[in-house]
């Protein structure tokens, strides 16, 4: 028999495939039958199905990315874009969730998480949501947290509204597009006026189907003077060679007046998954957006979280982490438009190279004539942990406005010897010095992480590193 996938030790609950079988897929490959197939099982209106089919026409005529990672080993005629598990959809409780998925979220500690820290939960199995809830403390106040097959069915002229019209747009690339066509599951959030949701909203995206497709979107609108943090997490199977997976998921952030979101994704894809998302926030007067990042997996990444600051004194702050292993090309950044006076935003990434493994921040800074008094600092540290690892930094600004303070900062090294040194000189061990030296390089951003994925972050950072002397 054909070996299907295979397990590193040392990651074995992330990568090792679950044995939940599905009771729908739609094959190999992308045409008008399976996005009609897509929308009948969700029972979509038609005018969603009408929007699902345009996208798919904007998909055909658009071209590859032409700069990062090369995607020529992604063979999306290969793709399974939809893949339903065998399970209820949306169970209210962790005991009607069938046993094997179960065990899966219980492996990464998703339901102790939310009996102890969350205000809700909602987990997704390939293509489908198998579980979610909301406590009800947050219902009362008039919170909507659903999955966004719900939303389509109960919030349609909300969804109508702000699901990839103002602010990702189908034509945007190739993979908007194809997102556009087969979006499955998600995450749609609405907090009222001046609601305050004190626990952080969760999801949890996991992709076990060989050779799947995952097209998750997320869509959260944070009402004037409202806050909201959401927490996402994201991982799959490792395959053998060749058996390459696709993640092409989409988040739209809405932040009206006064608003603040906090966005925080870790992601732990295996080194199958070719790892295409797009993200992108729109700010208005007073609001604030939060970006906090983490990049741990994925054969290939292009990934770079937006903000568009179109509202006076409006501000976003992005954190960044992202690690490349032994042939992973992680190509990660953040692009700001400050579009009005007295925006600002702040834009810190760190990266680890090892083993040959390949990182690169690529950012776009925008300010627009008149946006006067505009304020933005953007700092990116590159570590690289062997002379094999390749590091680049590709920064862009246009700043059409002379009344601005933009700072621009910059480092690619290596680990510091005299650091090294004292370390050992304390009687720590040459690998034990060198996780602490990475931990700390880190810490600035983990610590903004919630404490279960800082946690869970800084051990994968380790398992990483394990042998990495000698």
């Amino acid at each position: 028999m054909e070996q299907k996938f295979q397990v590193d030790e040392r990651r074995e609950y992330l990568d090792h495939q679950d044995s939940v079988k599905s009771i729908k897929e739609s094959g190999e490959g992308l045409n008008e039958d399976v996005i009609k197939l897509i929308s009948e099982d969700k029972n979509e209106p038609e005018w969603m199905l009408q929007k699902r089919l345009q996208s798919y026409e904007i998909f055909k005529k658009l071209k590859m990315p032409g700069f990062g990672p090369s995607l020529k080993e992604l063979n999306l005629d290969k793709i399974k874009y939809f893949v339903k598990p065998d399970a209820n959809k949306n169970a209210k409780t962790w005991d009607d969730v069938p046993d094997e998925i179960k065990k899966t979220f219980e492996k990464l500690g998703i339901p102790e998480a939310e009996r102890n820290a969350l205000a809700g939960t909602g987990g997704q199995f390939d293509s489908d949501v198998v579980y979610h809830n909301l406590k009800k403390e947050w219902e009362d106040k008039g919170v909507i947290f659903v999955d966004m097959d719900v939303a389509v069915q109960e919030y349609p002229e909300l969804v109508k509204e702000y699901f990839m019209t103002q602010n990702v747009s189908p034509s945007l690339h190739k993979f908007s597009a194809l997102h556009g066509a087969v979006w499955s599951g998600g995450t749609f959030i609405y907090v009222p006026k001046n609601v305050k949701v004190e626990m952080p909203l969760q999801a949890y995206f996991r992709m076990n189907a060989i050779r799947g497709g995952q097209f998750e979107h997320t869509l959260i609108i944070a009402d004037e003077g409202s806050e909201v943090s959401y927490v996402e997490g994201c991982s799959s199977p490792r395959f053998v060679e060749g058996n390459n997976a696709l993640h092409a998921g989409c988040v739209e952030l809405f932040v009206k007046e006064g608003a603040r979101i906090r966005y925080s994704s870790v992601e732990n894809w295996s080194k199958n998954t070719y790892n295409l998302n797009t993200k992108r926030a729109i700010v208005d007067k007073d609001g604030i957006v939060e970006w906090v990042n983490a990049n741990n997996g994925s054969k290939a990444t292009l990934l770079y979280p937006c903000s568009i600051l179109r509202g006076e004194n409006a501000r976003s702050d992005f954190l960044g982490i992202a690690y490349a292993g032994e042939s992973q090309n992680q190509d990660t950044g953040c692009k700001v438009y400050h579009l009005a006076k007295g925006t600002s935003s702040v834009i810190k990434s760190k990266s680890i190279s090892k083993d040959g493994g390949v990182t690169t921040y690529r950012g776009l800074l925008s300010i627009k004539k008149g946006a006067v008094n505009s304020k933005s600092s953007v700092q990116c540290d590159a570590l690289m942990l062997d002379s094999k690892s390749k590091s680049n930094t590709v920064p862009y600004m246009d700043v059409k406005e002379s009344k601005v303070d933009v700072a621009h900062e910059a480092t690619v090294g290596k680990i510091s010897g005299d650091q090294l040194f004292y370390l050992q000189s304390r009687g720590i061990k040459e690998e034990d010095a060198i996780k602490l030296i990475v931990a700390g390089f880190f810490e600035p951003i983990t610590k903004a992480l919630p404490i279960e994925y800082a946690v869970e972050f800084n051990r994968l950072i380790e398992l990483e590193l394990e042998g990495s002397i000698g």
